[in-house]
């Protein structure tokens, strides 16, 4: 039992913490002003109330506006209803309440059994993660759909796969990144799965063309097809594969694409590791390491997907690798190659957090989950009728003396501005472009906010 000296003495150290992460947030990190969240209430108030077109609205001074399919800005229509500052509320909210569930169901539930204090230790290192930093500053979306893949991988692992792929498809609809998870059903053997979550995105998709056919027609035969829209490639907030390419100069897309099959293929000979292993957290913890590395623009903020590898990691036995390669990705390191990337010392240090992508995507460990879990892909045969064994969830974490770096709550983050280097200054524009609004916004030649 615990003694009231004990009590103080983690009291005392909880303090300390909060403190050194806010005295780090206050001052190393720059608020990015809910940019994100300002393009998609502006641009659904205006179309909502005001006749305008949904990808012509722009922030006001800004060339920046709405990219993402229709049927987010259906989804987001609510925000219509209220003002920026309730929405700024209601969206700090969900995403709190999106990170708790990642967060339950990354450890499986396993912080619950360390009270308050474990909520604070795992709180501090989550806070300090720049990817969630930028999610909250932004007002984005990320954790919400990472919490969507997650609830599939959940209702996967444990049989109950009746609607398994709804929320995968629910994200895809949303944001076209997720897409690979039905990628990852397939190649797994989940057919049913992988029906549900393309009926659902493409019911999502139907509903938004319903809605709003002009914005549909426009997304889908132009906007989606120019990455232009979104920022420029070569910022160095841009960590994907076609980051560095851009950073490097080379703009030949079979180039790109070259690198992309690559990446693609160690992708599903990993997973199929993974799946004959029935690790079904390895598996969907590798299918969002490749989403970050094949999408034409990974933001800083987008890397939340790296989250279930750390606690595969850990899971694993690897707690100080997990430890330093997040600890690396709380430390906003790229951005002191905002201004030049050229060079070796750009090369290697511009693109840091995407070689830790590929890194992960090598080398993460499979085959490290528990033998009560159900397998991923569905295995039988005709001499024994004992269930397969089991893997748990997206980096499920079994007993472990203390829980694993992302493994609880976290407050509003400070994300790392456009603005890098030494005396940088708060900046509201996500993309570092520098070209004017188009004189005709809705045009495959604007550019808007990721």
């Amino acid at each position: 039992m615990n003694g009231p000296g004990t009590d103080r003495g983690r009291l005392l150290l909880a303090l300390v913490l909060a403190a050194a992460v806010a005295v780090f947030t206050a001052t190393v990190p720059l608020l990015r002003d809910w940019f994100d969240l300002r393009v998609y209430h502006g641009a659904v108030e205006s179309w909502a109330h005001h006749g305008g077109r949904l990808y012509d609205y722009r922030v006001p001074g800004t060339g920046y506006g709405f990219t993402y399919p229709p049927f987010a800005a259906v989804c987001m229509l609510p925000m219509a209803l209220v003002g920026l500052r309730t929405a700024i509320v209601l969206a700090l909210l969900l995403n709190l309440a999106a990170l708790a569930l990642v967060v339950h169901l990354l450890t499986d539930g396993a912080w619950r059994r360390y009270g308050w204090y474990g909520v604070v230790l795992g709180a501090c290192p989550l806070a300090l993660f720049e990817p969630l930093r930028d999610t909250f500053s932004f007002g984005q979306v990320n954790i919400l759909l990472l919490a969507l893949v997650l609830v599939d991988a959940r209702l996967l692992r444990s049989g109950h796969s009746r609607w398994a792929g709804a929320g995968i498809g629910l994200a895809a609809a949303v944001k076209l990144t997720p897409a690979v998870f039905i990628a990852l059903l397939l190649l797994t053997g989940r057919r049913r799965a992988a029906a549900v979550a393309t009926g659902v995105t493409a019911g999502a998709t139907g509903l938004a063309f319903l809605v709003a056919p002009d914005a549909s027609r426009f997304y889908w035969t132009r906007a989606l097809w120019d990455t232009d829209r979104v920022g420029r490639l070569d910022y160095v907030s841009n960590q994907s594969l076609q980051g560095i390419l851009a950073r490097l100069g080379i703009e030949d897309r079979a180039v790109w694409a070259a690198a992309v099959l690559l990446v693609l293929a160690v992708w599903a000979v990993r997973v199929r590791r993974a799946a004959a292993a029935h690790d079904t957290a390895a598996a969907f913890a590798l299918t969002g390491l490749v989403a970050c590395l094949v999408s034409p623009i990974t933001w800083v903020h987008h890397l939340v997907w790296l989250l279930p590898s750390f606690a595969v990691l850990y899971r694993a036995g690897r707690p100080r690798a997990a430890g330093a390669l997040y600890a690396v990705l709380c430390t906003s390191v790229v951005w002191l190659w905002f201004d030049d990337a050229s060079g070796i010392g750009g090369f290697l240090g511009a693109n840091t957090y995407t070689w830790i992508t590929l890194g992960l995507l090598l080398w993460l460990p499979v085959g490290h989950s528990s033998s009560r879990r159900p397998p991923l892909t569905r295995v039988t045969t005709a001499t024994s009728s004992a269930p397969s064994a089991a893997a748990p969830e997206t980096a499920a974490v079994s007993a472990h003396r203390v829980p694993p770096a992302g493994a609880a709550d976290a407050g509003t983050g400070r994300g790392s501005g456009r603005d890098g280097g030494a005396g940088r200054r708060a900046s509201s524009e996500p993309t570092g472009s520098t070209r004017p609004a188009a004189s005709n916004p809705q045009s495959s030649s604007s550019r808007a906010s990721s």
